[in-house]
């Protein structure tokens, strides 16, 4: 499969976004990608991968899924979670999920990109890269410093996004093997 160079960006409102996800994911979808969604459910702002995944699980997408509500991939399991994965499914594309923070006019959209997660750079923390390709979504401005006590982030607008992210994941399957 050719890769392209990816840095999409569609904002979760804008009608049929989850169509514009899907058309620019359905590349990157086959038998052999993995969805790794990063965060935890403890924190509104770190919940968007966690959703992700039990999105994407409740509606039985085909492929495999890791990160959920219930079993959560975060800063204190990463490490040996990925090996796990890794080990699971050897050569395969890896796409991984996660909140970020951006530009305030910038929160709300969706990114598409052709590099890994850096999971927890935003919040000042180093921890292992995920993904050959990476999805985020801005729910948060990075000059607030305070990123897992702020009360501004609200939970319709993390489940907002992940609704149209699951649904770009599931709707991009449908285009490639339907």
């Amino acid at each position: 499969m050719e890769v392209k160079l990816l840095d999409i960006k569609i904002n979760h409102k804008i009608p049929l976004a989850y169509y514009a996800l899907a058309t620019n994911l359905k590349d990157y979808i086959c038998e052999n990608t993995v969805i790794v969604c990063i965060g935890t459910d403890k924190f509104i702002g770190d919940s968007l991968g966690p959703l992700v995944g039990s999105i994407l699980k409740e509606n039985n997408f085909p492929l495999p899924v890791y990160g959920t509500i219930d079993n959560p991939i975060h800063a204190l399991n990463i490490d040996s979670k990925i090996k796990e994965i890794k080990d699971s499914h050897k050569d395969s594309l890896i796409i991984g999920i996660d909140a970020c923070l951006g530009l305030r006019e910038s929160i709300g959209e969706i990114h598409i990109r052709d590099y890994p997660i850096r999971p927890g750079k935003g919040v000042g923390k180093t921890l292992q890269s995920v993904g050959d390709i990476s999805l985020v979504g801005i729910v948060d401005s990075n000059d607030n410093t305070d990123f897992f006590s702020s009360r501004s982030i609200r939970l319709s607008l993390i489940y907002n996004i992940a609704k149209t992210i699951s649904y770009g994941f599931i709707h991009a399957y449908h285009l490639n093997f339907h």
